[in-house]
């Protein structure tokens, strides 16, 4: 597989240098040459497969040649000692993707992300710094991901006073090879910084570069693996039982999955990397009907989709912090994929207000005794305002609605727990709370960011 630039269709390179540039000579970012379908007989059992099995049936035909079998194999059942339920909640599927070490999506792609740098870079005797921006749950998961690897060490920016303390927590907290840069900005400043960053030949001269936000195809494609195991499931009809992070209040009972068939997903979406991963998924075969972009009033992407006019701007804050994007740069390679025409097609976007996020996490809590965190309620919504404003066929009436919880409640609390009571804390969660932040505050220029690395 080879893989290419968004800007101007330069690279012919391999997935060794895509992942470990991160970024394209000319600030593209890479994409691969094919979207390359998954084999009958893996796209018939997605239903029933162990997701660790579809992760690497998923993985496998981009790294073809780079990584081998027995080694890619063994990078995902380390990778994934967890795995994403999809758990009934009133009329519609919860993607739980928070019930990894950072209780966070982020977790898949950056965990498949720090492996295959290390099995990469093997043998490299020059160290690695990664560079990642951060608005809340991506730091946290890379800076878990790449603890104690290696030759590798990682700077995480975050915009500082924008993300939650247990967030904070979470990519400040670790220290050894996990440093962090507190932003007087937006997250648009921090991806900008490092862009910019990247780009700076003399920097690059000096040290080994690389980025491990979505902008980073490595992190991208392993998030492609638990749409597929999702839609699988959905479509056979079946859910899983609630794992032990399962914010189901007590005493709640479980609804049942209405329906089967091909799955709608409503995913929560700011720099939009995880709803890339989810059309890789779809154009690999899995039985996906259609997409919601569920943002927050920062609503580039739901405006493009109605004008085909694309137009970025300031992001604005908002409760759910990690969808503040205005700029989101992962559009690049949903445009690289598909036309303003064929997005329309299985794209609908739809944007949410704070006032209508809160009044969502009530409701779910009061109605369904489930927990939602800013975000998950953000994608909740936005089902709902499509389906009140044009009809079940918004959603794809017949099939079931699926809706992506990328992060846990308790992560949120300060927000979650005046609106619906105290939300029950994972075990990893607890943990990181016990952590001190320590941080270094610098202002958005580039000129700070080459100064503190």
């Amino acid at each position: 597989m080879r893989y290419y630039s968004t800007r101007n269709g330069a690279g012919n390179v391999s997935f060794a240098e895509a992942a470990l540039a991160g970024l394209a000579p000319d600030g593209g970012l890479f994409v691969p040459e094919e979207i390359p379908p998954y084999p009958k007989a893996v796209k018939s059992s997605l239903g029933s497969m162990d997701y660790r099995d579809i992760a690497f049936e998923t993985i496998k035909p981009y790294v073809r040649t780079e990584i081998p079998d027995p080694v890619l194999e063994e990078m995902v059942h380390s990778a994934y000692p967890f795995t994403a339920p999809l758990v009934p909640a009133g009329d519609r599927l919860v993607l739980e993707l928070f019930h990894g070490p950072t209780a966070a999506f982020k977790d898949f792609g950056a965990r498949f992300m720090a492996r295959s740098f290390a099995f990469l870079r093997r043998g490299e005797s020059k160290p690695m710094r990664v560079l990642v921006a951060t608005s809340g749950d991506t730091g946290g998961a890379v800076a878990d991901g790449f603890f104690g690897v290696p030759g590798i060490s990682v700077t995480v920016l975050y915009p500082k006073g924008r993300v939650s303390p247990l967030q904070e927590r979470q990519i400040a907290g670790l220290g050894a090879n996990i440093s962090a840069l507190a932003v007087e900005g937006s997250f648009d400043d921090c991806q900008r910084l490092v862009k910019a960053a990247l780009a700076d030949e003399d920097l690059r001269r000096r040290m080994v570069l690389s980025s491990a936000n979505s902008i980073n195809v490595s992190r991208l494609i392993p998030q492609a693996a638990y749409y597929a195991a999702a839609a699988g499931r959905a479509e056979a009809g079946r859910t899983d039982p609630d794992g032990e992070a399962t914010p189901r209040a007590k005493g709640a009972a479980g609804d049942r999955m209405q329906g089967s068939g091909a799955v709608t997903f409503s995913v929560p979406s700011g720099n939009f990397g995880n709803l890339t991963a989810g059309l890789y998924a779809m154009k690999m075969g899995a039985p996906i009907a259609a997409f919601i972009a569920a943002t927050n009033i920062n609503r580039t992407v739901p405006d493009y989709l109605e004008s085909g006019e694309y137009k970025t701007r300031p992001s604005q804050a908002t409760l759910s912090s990690a969808m503040d994007v205005g700029a989101p740069s992962n559009f690049e390679r949903m445009s690289a994929h598909f036309s303003w025409e064929e997005m329309r097609r299985v794209i609908r976007g739809a944007f949410v207000t704070d006032e209508e996020t809160r009044k969502t996490i009530e409701e779910i809590r009061r109605v369904h005794g489930y927990f939602l965190d800013p975000h998950s309620a953000v994608g909740w919504k936005a089902a709902d305002k499509l389906r009140e404003a044009e009809g079940l066929q918004a959603v794809k009436a017949g099939g079931p609605l699926g809706v992506l919880s990328t992060a846990h409640p308790a992560k949120f609390a300060e927000t979650v727990e005046p609106l619906a009571g105290p939300v029950p804390v994972p075990a990893v969660l607890a943990k990181a709370m016990e952590r001190a932040a320590d941080s270094r505050i610098i202002p958005a220029e580039i000129s700070a960011l080459l100064e503190a690395l």
